[in-house]
């Protein structure tokens, strides 16, 4: 009988083992998409002053069509800068970000052409950039009206260096 007790004790406990792994793998997929990557500074002037701030850059396909979704925080200094690498127009959409944001879009020389204010969270309708821009930058909703950020304000960045 106390063998039966002990083959079924090592098999609950194999049974736990193998559950916690399955957990702690599954754990170490999903956080990948909400922790916050490296970071880059982006300074942007604008009349009310210098408004500095940490972005992460998502640089390729795959990064920006992450962005920041899936998250449930972004500290007040911190946002996501989009580098298209091109000049073109831009729709941006809110699927899966839970976060309200402003986004800023820019153009190559660092100004910015336009801002939507305070996106609707986890939303597929679409956000248009209205002209050509090379990138977006995406901050906390109601930063740019905090700060007092406007169309024509310059972003600076590596990203409109030489252009």
């Amino acid at each position: 009988m106390s063998t039966r007790i002990a083959q079924q004790g090592a098999a609950a406990a194999l049974a736990v083992l193998v559950l916690t792994s399955f957990i702690l793998g599954l754990a170490l997929l999903v956080r990948p998409a909400l922790a916050e990557g490296p970071t880059e500074p982006l300074t942007i002037a604008s009349r009310s002053g210098r408004h500095a701030f940490r972005v992460e850059v998502m640089r390729d396909e795959a990064g920006r069509a992450q962005g920041l979704m899936y998250r449930r925080t972004m500290a007040p200094d911190r946002g996501m800068l989009f580098d298209f690498a091109q000049v073109a127009p831009v729709a941006m959409w809110m699927k899966n970000t839970y976060l309200p944001l402003d986004m800023l879009f820019i153009r190559a020389d660092g100004t910015v052409a336009r801002i939507a204010a305070d996106t609707e969270p986890l939303s597929t309708r679409t956000v248009s950039s209205g002209e050509p821009v090379l990138a977006v930058l995406e901050l906390n909703a109601g930063t740019a009206a905090k700060l007092g950020i406007r169309a024509g304000d310059r972003v600076e960045h590596p990203v409109f260096r030489g252009r």
